[in-house]
């Protein structure tokens, strides 16, 4: 194999679009680290560039449409951000459209036989140039830490059509020792077998189905009283396996019980038919076989509360979860045999992106219920959308509290500094931007950094640490890449960046330290991206409405807070938050076990999940009668109070 890696339209024209996912940012540092390999492990390197002239007028014909003048010679649009810049002896092609001419003839001339690509865009000129050179019998890698795309959705789709034709997305880790071997081919990594465990299931849903509630309640409560005497191996185990701190653990094993009695109590209403006064009846069906994708951040929760609805409407599951979460995983299979449950009923896969997509696509899995990031969304829409089955997904937050003049400001600190860092702020619901108003941030702020400083870090197998590791490496230097653009974009320091706990402790692990920024640029990408770790930006608000305005701006929309007291103010945030949980003097982090779950605009769909909450995937309804049926959806939300919580509809 000789490798030839391509940068593609990796121009500042086009990085400046605001709809790209991942973020520029993290593409650009994807990309210069891929460049850094090549060069350093002599892979030749070519740069593919979109080049616009003027006279003649060499644009597409709807940038011409458009009247849309971008990548025009000689601007600084044109140009690659630094860290991108060719080096001399790397060739520089030059296009006008999306195919680069002649691209076979070109890497054949250079003496190569495969074709590395990054750049942007994923399902345009990326994909073209991929297809470009597949045609001709090249071997093609999409470098899958260095594209983006302004149309995710399309994206998703192109990763689909090049994997079922060979071409692989390889991560920089992957790439890196590609370059370093002397090989003839490239390792087709085929998903692990998908199809017997979905089998499996699909003969276990048959009979299922057909089963009483009372069976199906019962099973319930018994994996509850198994799971409530492992609480502790289970809080240990998380905490070796994910660097999750003991306490953190301990209360996820013990919700999780807590949950399965609330699921339990619902089984009655499983098979129940519904009638009104319109002559129609509802009666609920099972999908038959669920796939379940789980996360690594809450192990136990995430996948009881997605396995325990779709088992108590009468489907069988197939469980693929996070490849960190290996040792906890098994074990929660084990429980569910200590518990009784049928043989075949809940089966496991092992894997990571390519056995998520095989279970999606598989023909007998009648839904998808999943709980990750942005792309991994995309995919799983892409994917459920051209099979038409149901999808029930949630896809993280980026989450605000506003703290307002009339707030306890020392208990908003310490609730809001607990809310950001315990756990490394590796929960969707952890608080991600504080908004506080002008006239009390100057006296807020040494309160925030004071809760901040009280927060116990380091041992995760201690039961007084707050604050444990990132899950790994790779996710402790993504979030320290993401702070230090931050930081030459537009942030500035408000807590200074710590020292990681001592290298004595015993969980040797990749640590970073709770950071909190200031960034009043509500574009920039650390205000736009979630972070997923121990990362808080501050922002200053003039007044309520900008206050919203800043809360709003994000594509996300799982959490939002309010801290403070006048009943004007707290109305008007539950009328104009774009969240679907909104809280009153409390952090956005956490759940109840039975309260809607789920979020607005690009964290969920659809709107409402969470334990018993989720319908969507877990039966179909069928309605017959008659007169005219009509269906309204409803976007739930759950406010918060120190008295309580009441869920309100809209």
């Amino acid at each position: 194999m000789k490798p030839l890696l391509v940068l593609v339209d990796l121009q500042q024209d086009y990085l400046k679009s605001p709809q790209l996912d991942p973020a520029a940012g993290s593409v650009v540092d994807g990309a210069a680290a891929l460049l850094a390999q090549a060069r350093a492990q002599a892979v030749p390197v070519a740069h593919v560039w979109t080049t616009v002239t003027r006279d003649p007028d060499n644009r597409m014909a709807h940038w011409k449409r458009e009247g849309l003048w971008q990548c025009e010679a000689g601007t600084e649009g044109h140009a690659p951000p630094a860290s991108l810049v060719p080096r001399q002896g790397e060739p520089i092609v030059h296009k006008s459209g999306f195919s680069t001419p002649d691209i076979a003839a070109f890497v054949a001339g250079l003496g190569r036989d495969t074709v590395v690509v990054a750049g942007v865009k994923t399902h345009a000129c990326v994909r073209q140039l991929a297809l470009d050179a597949w045609q001709a019998g090249l071997t093609v890698i999409i470098a899958a830490d260095a594209v983006g795309s302004d149309d995710p959705l399309h994206a998703a789709a192109t990763r689909r059509y090049f994997k079922a034709r060979g071409i692989e997305f390889l991560s920089n880790g992957e790439l890196k020792e590609l370059f370093a071997r002397d090989a003839n081919t490239v390792a087709n990594v085929l998903p692990s077998r998908v199809s017997e465990p979905i089998a499996t299931a699909a003969a276990a849903s048959r009979s299922w189905r057909d089963s009483a509630p009372a069976e199906r309640a019962g099973m319930m409560r018994r994996l509850g009283r198994v799971l409530s005497q492992e609480i502790e191996p289970f809080a240990a185990l998380m905490a070796e396996e994910l660097g999750k701190p003991l306490k953190f653990g301990r209360r996820e094993a013990e919700s999780v019980v807590a949950m399965l009695e609330v699921v339990a109590a619902r089984a009655a209403e499983a098979n129940a038919a519904a009638t009104n006064g319109a002559g129609y009846a509802e009666r609920r069906r099972p999908h038959g076989v669920v796939a379940a994708i789980t996360p690594w951040n809450n192990p136990i929760y995430l996948p009881i509360g997605k396995v325990a609805p779709a088992v108590l409407y009468g489907n069988a599951v197939v469980w693929k979860p996070a490849p960190e979460t290996r040792a906890v995983s098994r074990r929660l299979i084990e429980c569910l045999a200590t518990a009784g449950w049928p043989e075949g009923l809940v089966q496991l896969v092992e894997g990571g992106e390519r056995e998520g997509m095989a279970l999606m696509a598989d023909a007998a899995v009648g839904a998808v219920t999943l709980t990750g990031g942005s792309l991994a969304g995309y995919a799983a829409q892409e994917v459920c959308g051209r099979r038409r089955i149901a999808l029930q997904a949630e896809l993280g937050g980026n989450n605000a509290a506003i703290v307002w003049p009339d707030a306890d400001l020392e208990d908003a600190a310490r609730k809001l500094a607990a809310g950001a860092f315990e756990m490394a702020g590796q929960r969707c619901t952890a608080n991600r931007r504080i908004i506080v108003h002008a006239s009390v941030r100057e006296r807020f702020l040494p309160m925030l950094v004071e809760a901040t400083a009280a927060l116990n870090w380091g041992d995760p197998l201690s039961p007084e640490t707050d604050i444990g590791p990132m899950v790994s490496v790779k996710h402790r230097d993504r979030v320290a890449a993401l702070v230090e653009r931050a930081l030459k974009q537009c942030a500035s320091p408000v807590l200074p960046l710590g020292e990681t706990p001592s290298r004595t402790a015993r969980h040797a692990a990749p640590f970073y330290p709770p950071t909190i920024l200031a960034c009043e640029d509500p574009d920039s990408e650390i205000v736009q991206e979630e972070s997923f770790g121990p990362v808080l930006v501050v922002q200053t608000a003039r007044d309520f409405p900008h206050a919203i305005a800043l809360m709003n701006v994000v594509r996300q929309g799982l959490a939002a807070a309010l801290f403070a007291t006048a009943p004007d103010i707290v109305w008007a945030f539950r009328d104009e938050a774009e969240a679907g949980i909104l809280k009153i003097n409390q952090s956005t982090s956490g759940a109840d076990v039975d309260a809607p779950f789920g979020g607005w605009k690009s964290s969920g769909l659809p709107s409402t999940a969470g334990s018993t909450w989720n319908f969507s995937h877990a039966s179909r309804r069928f309605m017959a009668g008659l007169g005219e049926v009509q269906a309204r959806r409803y976007q739930t939300g759950t406010i918060s109070d120190r008295s309580g919580s009441l869920a309100y509809f809209s």
